[in-house]
């Protein structure tokens, strides 16, 4: 067996540099690699190539700072092949995909079940309304449906719940029936700009987290290194877009537990954030801001004073109001020990973000595979052990006083505007990179592949919703159904991000 090839964030390499291995050593080197809980999953997908099926896995090595990368190619027919995930959980997410997607089969997969109802599938009478949930035959026990539109965001999402009276037993999550063919997308828009507009479009609250994944990843394809100022407004960017979302997602909070004082304030609050995104780039949620080799809104001294303002007035306010919320009683009892996901269980699927990290998981990209000027914030992260809604509280609000932190600390030193920049160049040909970037979610991962022309033949794309949202379901369970509303509004998954 060859040994494994071993990149760093954001870096190209020939694609022939990732060894080919036979299907049941690939199988054997990725779950082993998964028993030490420092590595972790960021990507495994296939394409097709040559009238067989390639597959690639990237396996991230947090205590080192690298990826892992290794491939196989098996054929497209009627064998069936054991599954990663019967050796580890983590995988069941790709793996569905691969079997929807490819029609791949597999001996021994625990939950091989439609992923997205891509328009793409290999099944098409695989549909939504033949869905096999999960079903328990008793006549004490019911089901309840919700969906298959989230009333309040208005995206595609259904979930299927069966309660003994109020006591949630199981719930079952299916968000996949409207597919967007975003992936396809990035390889039929031939113009540069075409393709940043996509990126912007994956997910309308992580513009700046997707577009940083990309444009990271389009510069390393054409071997350009960013500058500093390109850097600075991409990492206060995406330390702003964590701020506005984790304010909105508290007041969210508010409202799901009947808080109207609190779902007001931090309504209010997040307000001067994202429109200070339009005073910047002229658009409330970044769109435009972020070009790769580019920068067509300079962040100038003028602007660090006005988000200074912001700061000023938004600190006062934010510390009373949350203050006012954790102290409330009748709070509290909604939140602590509501929605428990076990570090155990976060190990087990693979989770990201803010849902490890408050099971004491240290999976953070900014510290682990840290990118543009993560290594002079030197970002730590910010973690809990309850894993229960509260302590999804707790970070969000310790992670909006440290962003703000970090900001401040760039505001000390904004570098020049560069106004000679050299033009990227054409892409690399027949070439592999990837892209991490820690959004405000957690674990964001852009994959690409070019010919040999240095066109994509390939582009995957990963949210971090991806991963967790097995946690929702396991979080749920023994609860009341009337806790499922401040349980997913905790977790603040993305269905328009899964469903790409």
């Amino acid at each position: 067996m060859s040994d494994y090839t071993i990149i760093k964030n954001n870096q190209t390499i020939p694609l022939q540099n990732i060894p080919v291995f036979e299907y049941e050593d690939f199988l054997l080197l990725n779950t082993s690699l998964l028993k030490e809980e420092s590595k972790h999953c960021v990507n495994y997908f296939g394409y097709k190539i040559q009238g067989k099926l390639k597959l690639i896995c990237c396996i991230a090595d947090d205590s080192q700072s690298t990826i892992i990368l290794s491939s196989s190619e098996i054929n497209q027919d009627d064998t069936e092949y054991p599954s990663f995930s019967a050796q580890h959980l983590s995988f069941h997410i790709f793996e569905r995909e691969l079997h929807e997607n490819f029609g791949i089969n597999y001996t021994d997969h625990p939950w091989l079940k439609p992923l997205r109802f891509a328009f793409n599938r290999a099944d098409k009478n695989s549909r939504i309304e033949n869905y096999p949930f999960y079903q328990i035959n008793s006549e004490e026990l019911h089901e309840v449906g919700v969906g298959p539109i989230h009333a309040g965001i208005i995206e595609p999402g259904h979930f299927r719940f069966i309660c003994n009276g109020e006591q949630i037993l199981h719930l079952e999550t299916q968000q996949g029936f409207a597919h967007r063919g975003i992936e396809a997308l990035f390889l039929n828009k031939k113009k540069l700009l075409q393709k940043t507009i996509l990126a912007e479009s994956i997910a309308g609250d992580t513009v700046v987290g997707h577009s940083m994944a990309f444009v990271n990843l389009w510069e390393s394809l054409c071997n350009y290194q960013a500058d500093e100022d390109l850097q600075f407004s991409r990492t206060l960017a995406l330390e702003l877009e964590r701020i506005a979302i984790h304010t909105g997602d508290l007041s969210g909070i508010c409202t799901d537990i009947a808080y109207q004082l609190g779902s007001s304030v931090f309504g209010r609050l997040r307000t001067p954030l994202i429109n200070f995104f339009q005073i910047w780039c002229g658009n409330r949620l970044s769109k435009g801001l972020i070009r790769a080799g580019n920068n067509h809104f300079y962040f100038s001294a003028a602007l660090a004073i006005q988000l200074e303002k912001i700061f000023k007035d938004f600190e006062s306010d934010y510390t009373e109001m949350y203050t006012e919320f954790k102290e409330l009683p009748s709070a509290l009892a909604r939140l602590e020990k509501t929605g428990v996901v076990t570090r155990e269980q976060s190990t087990s699927i693979g989770t990201v973000g803010m849902v490890a990290k408050t099971s004491g998981i240290k999976r953070d990209i900014r510290t682990t595979h840290p990118h543009d000027l993560y290594q002079q914030l030197n970002h730590q992260p910010i973690l809990k052990n309850h894993g229960d809604v509260y302590s999804r509280v707790q970070i969000r609000n310790e992670e909006i006083k440290q962003s703000i932190e970090y900001i401040r600390k760039l505001l000390k030193n904004i570098p020049e505007e560069n106004k000679n920049r050299k033009p990227l160049n054409t892409p690399q040909t027949n070439s592999f990179t990837l892209s991490l970037i820690e959004g405000w979610r957690g674990e964001i991962c852009h994959c690409a592949i070019t010919d040999d022309q240095g066109e994509l033949i390939h582009y995957k794309i990963k949210d971090p919703s991806m991963h967790n949202w097995l946690a929702v379901a396991l979080a749920v369970r023994n609860n009341e159904i009337s806790d499922f509303p401040i349980c997913n509004k905790s977790f603040d998954l993305s269905y328009c991000g899964h469903d790409l």
